[in-house]
């Protein structure tokens, strides 16, 4: 087993691949993976400004509101009213994408697998969840409120968009002081 915090505070904010926002990456498979070379990446992306998304050819991607009015997702010319927070939608990397906000700036908690590598489930929990990493996969849970606790052998508090990365047996159990995205990836 496997188990890796992941503070906010140490996340450096870089450029989006198209140079049309920032990215906040959380992590990503294999570890230091760039744009064009990762198998999965969660990140939180600042959208402060209507514009086109960058394109990931080959790449499925969730993409949930978690602060903010929302967005107008338009994907291949369909229109997708992304207004409820907190609701993972999601969308292909192959299609071209542009972003309209509703009511100002938002924060996106981006999820994006190689379709012919990986499948990912994301889920907004609130309460208590065991932690199960797929064998052979991995689960991530962020925080998305201060006061999340995973206890079980590794007790550590997780504040807004702390993380945590787990691999192999079941790390513990999560419990949420409000909500948090739980994102589990396994191989196809």
């Amino acid at each position: 087993m496997t188990v890796r915090i992941l503070r906010a505070a140490d996340r450096a904010t870089v450029p989006w691949k198209n140079g049309g926002g920032t990215v906040r990456e959380i992590a990503a498979g294999p570890e230091g993976a760039g744009t064009d070379a990762f198998d999965w990446r969660v990140s939180l992306a600042d959208v402060t400004a209507d514009g086109p998304f960058s394109a990931f050819p080959g790449v499925d991607r969730v993409l949930t509101v978690v602060e903010g009015a929302g967005m107008d997702l338009v994907v291949g010319g369909e229109h997708h009213i992304v207004d409820e927070p907190l609701w993972p939608h999601g969308f292909s990397g192959d299609l071209p994408t542009e972003g309209f906000l509703l009511g100002g700036p938002v924060v996106n908690l981006n999820v994006m697998y190689r379709r012919a590598r990986l499948r990912a489930e994301t889920a907004v929990i609130c309460g208590t969840v065991r932690l199960l990493p797929p064998k052979g996969g991995v689960v991530l849970a962020v925080s998305l409120d201060d006061g999340t606790e995973l206890e079980g052998g590794h007790d550590v508090r997780l504040d807004r968009y702390d993380a945590v990365l787990a691999t192999g047996e079941c790390p513990g159990v999560l419990r949420t002081m409000g909500r948090a995205v739980l994102v589990t990836l396994s191989g196809v």
